[in-house]
């Protein structure tokens, strides 16, 4: 099943326009953006999705398995069973995004604003992961002129709950509208669960889905100058009767030619 991160919210009602849409995680950015958040808007976001997970009846996560801090793929595989028994009590999750910021500030923002998940967009490292208060996504940056040649080389299992590979390009940490080599992705994700961001948009998430087996895709605005909302418009995907992403329809669609689209994907006869 694919997942869809919704990132860069700013205000409650741009977490309730994602939730409405299908999201499965919503970001909100607490490191140096554009679309950097204070507490208080984070709370008022979390509010308005009902409050923090601890707030929900939550089911047993799948026991520990201490087996597996050495073996990558069953890590990240138990981790994508970890995030599905938080997604079964609260959907959508909501993510606190940080990036090079000491330890103890991460976790008092997270425990203040009341996120469900961190996610580690800086240099920080895979045992900073175990120092965080809260189950963690854990940022690889690639480069788009110099792809590594073992991109499993890059993952260690055993920290973070999930892996998130990102385009490294600019002074922002992600959100810049750039991609990197899809086939970096293609190689991780045909071995783990893991979650795609850089550069996708209504045009090429589909395609990247369809292409790489991508179990989780992010998608927030590119980071054009005076870009401080999230166009709500641009967050109109396919979800089918059994949670599963479909197709993602892009802003300027016209309503004829979303209709023709939905209808594509109905039962036939």
């Amino acid at each position: 099943m694919t997942l869809v991160k919704i990132c860069g919210n700013r205000t409650p009602e741009d977490v309730i326009a994602a939730a409405e849409a299908g999201a499965d995680f919503v970001g909100m950015v607490f490191a140096s953006s554009s679309r950097r958040v204070d507490v208080d808007q984070a709370q008022a976001m979390v509010r308005a999705l009902g409050g923090p997970l601890a707030a929900h009846e939550l089911a047993l996560p799948p026991q520990t398995i201490t087996h597996a801090r050495h073996d990558v793929e069953a890590w990240f595989q138990h981790g994508t069973q970890v995030i599905g028994r938080y997604l079964e009590a609260k959907r959508p999750l909501t993510v606190g995004v940080f990036a090079d910021q000491s330890i103890d500030e991460v976790n008092e923002i997270a425990e203040e604003a009341g996120v469900d998940l961190v996610q580690l967009s800086g240099d920080e490292s895979w045992e900073d992961c175990l120092m965080i208060a809260r189950q963690t996504i854990q940022v690889v940056h690639v480069s788009p002129l110099d792809s590594p040649s073992d991109p499993m080389a890059l993952v260690e299992p055993g920290f973070a709950v999930a892996l998130m590979l990102d385009a490294a390009h600019g002074p922002y940490r992600g959100g810049t509208g750039h991609t990197f080599d899809w086939e970096v992705a293609r190689l991780v994700a045909g071995r783990m669960p893991m979650l795609l961001a850089g550069g996708l948009s209504p045009e090429n998430v589909a395609d990247a889905v369809r292409a790489w087996k991508v179990h989780r895709v992010k998608y927030t605005p590119a980071n054009d100058p005076g870009s401080y909302g999230v166009d709500h418009s641009s967050l109109t995907y396919l979800m089918g009767p059994d949670g599963k992403f479909r197709t993602l329809i892009p802003h300027n669609t016209s309503a004829e030619r979303m209709a023709e689209i939905v209808r594509s994907y109905l039962p036939k006869g």
